[in-house]
């Protein structure tokens, strides 16, 4: 179970300890402990589950503590602790949202665990409900999903809806950026498992020496930094799926645990004794042949057997005909409507740039594209010089990378056209086709970001 997150506001030093001592015995508990009302608002930003609030601080009472957490974060519970028990005090604090109103007394220690307990348990319908609610917003058809109509597109669709009808542990294969993420969510969200978590994780993104912890999680004080119990993603991922990209990634030593876990649907976190029983759907991801690191020796064969189950295959856009336009024309409408201006045709002579063009960075890249060109374009038409591949010559301009916005995109075309033109800005406006006036306000951004 993840960490619940109490903080204790009472200005009672011996008070303060005894409910922090007393609540210390459950270890799922996190607390903190502050002794005004604004100690406890500079520390919001730590997002606690639950605050315990005394109601007569020394620079404002509970009610006003209550209001202006509930302005800071609507989500976080409060229980009001008092030395007074005022009906119409109480009955007013319920209306306002407050879950609980304890008086001090020899009973307020047990009263306040209980009520936490049924807190807790309120909370975990709560979010099952939500996650239900999200999962049936997001049952979708794939191919509103993945856009496309070509062949090999459709051979992909049929896989995907197979693989939704049973819990097969299922491999996406694929270059960069042809979305196989996007796979691995429409394959959950249309299978039993859609009101159950979907976690995505890429192991490339994560360094080799947390991967175990990420993964099995950890006790408090298994090692130096471990100051809490933390739960791994196979705990998380607990009824639902758990994604793994870049699974080509995973070290060998932790690829024997892994094959454990997997295997006996158990994991144990580091540092503890506790056994815990998981239920998984696995779908994993590379874009690299596993085959092939198998032969190499940087892939254990048995996990590799394990892994592969129902095998997808993305094939790259270059290899999709027709979806390169279909996609385009998408990325257009999207474009336009996010920012509320006109929607530009594609002309005849930009469709069939678009369609000779290889594409390495695929889907992600041509979404870049497209909506540079958009802003690049003077009319209501994307022309042929609208779509820019590499105006400078040589190799990619562009690194196309997940998270990037449009801005970082043409901030670094911008950065690197310069450098290949000797910091010249009227070569760069000329190259580019855009104004001298442009080049300088992305120059003088340059310079502010270093």
């Amino acid at each position: 179970m993840e960490m619940f997150k109490i903080f204790i506001v009472e200005d009672d030093l011996w008070y303060s300890t005894l409910l922090f001592k007393h609540l210390s015995l459950n270890p799922d508990f996190q607390l903190e402990k502050f002794n005004s009302a604004k100690e406890c608002l500079n520390n919001l930003y730590k997002k606690p589950d639950l605050v315990t609030i005394d109601f007569s601080l020394p620079d404002m009472n509970g009610k006003e503590l209550y209001k202006k957490i509930r302005e800071t974060n609507r989500d976080i519970s409060a229980i009001i602790i008092s030395g007074q028990e005022d009906i119409n005090t109480v009955v007013d604090l319920l209306k306002e949202g407050v879950f609980d109103y304890i008086v001090k007394n020899e009973e307020t220690a047990d009263r306040l665990w209980n009520s936490i307990r049924l807190l807790r348990e309120n909370l975990s319908l709560r979010r099952q409900n939500e996650n239900l609610k999200k999962a049936v917003g997001a049952k979708y058809d794939f191919q509103k999903v993945i856009i496309g109509e070509s062949k090999s597109l459709k051979e992909t669709f049929s896989l995907m809806e197979k693989a939704s009808e049973s819990s097969i542990t299922v491999s996406v294969t694929g270059e960069t950026g042809t979305g196989k993420e996007m796979v691995a969510q429409a394959i959950h969200y249309n299978s039993a498992r859609s009101g159950y978590p979907f976690i995505a994780v890429n192991l490339g993104a994560i360094p080799r020496d947390l991967v175990e912890s990420e993964l099995f999680g950890y006790e408090k004080g298994a090692f130096t930094g471990a100051y809490t119990r933390k739960s791994g993603i196979f705990e998380e991922a607990h009824n639902g799926t758990l994604f793994l990209d870049e699974i080509a990634e995973m070290d060998l030593n932790i690829q024997s645990k892994f094959l454990r876990v997997i295997q006996e649907k158990e994991v144990r976190r580091i540092g503890g004794n506790q056994i815990i029983k998981i239920n998984v759907r696995l779908i994993t991801a590379t874009h690299k042949n596993l085959a092939d690191e198998v032969n190499d020796g940087n892939f254990r064969a048995d996990l590799y057997y394990r892994l592969m189950g129902l095998p997808i295959h993305l094939p790259p856009l270059r290899e999709r005909g027709d979806d390169i336009l279909i996609l385009s024309k998408y990325f257009i409408n999207q474009y336009s409507k996010e920012n509320k201006r006109g929607t530009p045709l594609l002309s005849a002579e930009a469709s069939e740039k678009l369609l000779k063009y290889s594409f390495p960075g695929n889907i992600r890249e041509l979404k870049a594209i497209i909506e540079l060109a958009i802003i690049l374009s003077s009319n209501d038409v994307i022309e042929k010089n609208d779509i820019r591949f590499n105006p400078a010559g040589g190799s990619s301009l562009i690194d196309f990378e997940e998270n990037k916005t449009l801005e970082e995109y043409i901030l670094e075309l911008v950065k690197k056209t310069l450098a290949q033109n000797n910091q010249n800005p009227t070569i760069v406006s000329k190259k580019l086709g855009i104004s001298r006036a442009t080049v300088y306000r992305y120059i003088k951004v340059i310079e502010q970001r270093g």
